[in-house]
């Protein structure tokens, strides 16, 4: 009697209350393509929701729940959203309607895949299986732990971040401090999500401790190794590990296909994400006077750098995709995807006349090309590559700048950066766009 108040009382103060799925089994001896209705709407509305639970976009989750939904002689109709999804089966002229929400939004890439592989091998699966037999197998799915410890997070982020703030051009010293204030700041913010810290509140709490890492770190280094007091401009970097690169670049892709819930809920949320902690950011930097200077000249010839720009393209690229808890093949295929298709985009701005916004279109391009064709070899989601490999393009420095501007009541030039951030950001997810259109026939229709 104890044990059970206690779970009342527990369930009583969840704000999202999980879904007791095997209530809904009425019979279990039919195989899961014989089961009533409401048994057969559940696995496909389960899902769904364990899809949107890695973070990917509307498409590729209705892609889904409808490949589960055919199997299992339903027809289904969703309204996906960021965390919510409203889903009816149809079936000989009755229909089933389930409404589903998750508490937060995550990715989880590694989980994605194995969701993907299951609704690919449906065929054997409800041959034989019962809708409780089914259930189990999602249950080891959903339940599959994360990779990755906060620790490895931590230094994830701390290789992603070095790295990307070398491509920026900041050199040894704007590397290590970024190294150490990303690695301590993500390693802060995983361990808040363990806890199920609120969202906004991780994201604030981590950036802040990045920049004062990062801060610190500058001090020791200026004041015993005597660094230049211009090698501050790095400090961007240590916070460059919360860009919401996958709610983004989902965010548009889902627009271009008219999923206009999705993309704009996917677009405020990394909107939202971005604000607090460019502000974040900014506040910090206005405490210790740290401006967002040009980086000192790193004194190497042309092609030097360009040959440096592949291994920290990779670099960056592996790093986040260990975040986002890719499985060790899937984080080494999408860095060099990236390494290639990022190395092209700083390339084209350097050596050529092409603005930066039309660079990052043909970064872009060529990784989703790449990602098309290296998918259809080892299986992997193309999301999954896609996203890590361009998302050390989108213009984090570019972004806080705006911010710092308009903070600092330089309006013009808040909104000239603004400007300029928001054409790559739009040109980003087009060449994703188009890549898919060219190589993949049921993107490209609207049946």
């Amino acid at each position: 009697m104890d044990k059970f108040i206690k779970q009342q009382t527990t369930l009583s103060q969840s704000h999202h209350m999980a879904i007791p799925w095997q209530s809904l089994i009425q019979n279990d001896s039919l195989p899961a393509k014989e089961a009533s209705l409401p048994e057969r709407a559940s696995i496909v509305g389960r899902i769904g929701i364990q899809m949107l639970s890695c973070g990917t976009g509307a498409w590729r989750v209705r892609d889904a729940m409808n490949k589960i939904a055919r199997k299992l002689d339903l027809s289904c109709s969703a309204d996906i959203g960021l965390i919510n999804l409203t889903y009816t089966c149809f079936s000989d002229g009755h229909s089933y309607t389930q409404q589903l929400s998750l508490p937060n939004t995550s990715v989880n890439t590694d989980k994605l895949n194995t969701l993907e592989n299951f609704v690919k091998h449906i065929d054997d699966t409800f041959s034989t299986l019962t809708i409780r037999q089914v259930h189990n197998k999602i249950n080891d799915i959903q339940n599959k732990p994360k990779q990755y410890s906060p620790i490895i997070a931590g230094l994830a982020a701390a290789l992603a971040c070095s790295a990307f703030i070398f491509l920026l051009g900041g050199g040894i010293p704007e590397m290590i401090c970024s190294f150490i204030g990303a690695g301590i700041g993500n390693f802060v913010r995983a361990t808040l999500g363990k806890h199920t810290i609120t969202t906004l509140v991780g994201v604030a709490i981590s950036v802040a401790i990045a920049c004062l890492v990062y801060m610190f770190a500058f001090k020791i280094f200026e004041t015993y190794l005597h660094v230049l007091v211009q090698h501050e401009a790095g400090y961007i970097g240590a916070m460059l590990f919360v860009v919401p690169g996958f709610p983004f670049i989902t965010s548009m892709l889902d627009m271009s296909k008219l999923d206009m819930r999705s993309g704009l809920e996917r677009l405020t949320y990394a909107i939202m994400i971005t604000l607090v902690a460019t502000l974040v950011g900014w506040l910090v930097a206005l405490i210790f006077d740290f401006r967002p200077e040009n980086f000192l000249p790193l004194g190497l010839s042309p092609i030097v750098i360009g040959l440096l720009r592949l291994p920290a393209s990779f670099c960056g690229i592996y790093g986040f995709s260990i975040m986002f808890n890719s499985s060790q093949k899937m984080a080494i295929v999408a860095g060099f995807i990236g390494a290639l298709a990022n190395t092209l985009r700083l390339e084209l701005v350097d050596l050529t006349t092409i603005p930066p916004a039309s660079a990052a279109f043909f970064g872009a391009l060529v990784a989703g090309l790449i990602a098309s064709i290296v998918t259809r070899y080892n299986g992997y989601p193309r999301i999954s590559l896609t996203v890590p490999a361009i998302v050390i393009m989108v213009p984090g420095l570019y972004i806080y700048r705006a911010i710092y501007n308009v903070g600092t009541n330089q309006i013009a030039v808040g909104a000239l950066w603004m400007t300029k951030a928001a054409l790559i950001m739009m040109f980003l997810p087009l060449g994703l766009f188009v890549a898919r259109t060219l190589l993949d026939k049921n993107w490209r229709h609207f049946d």
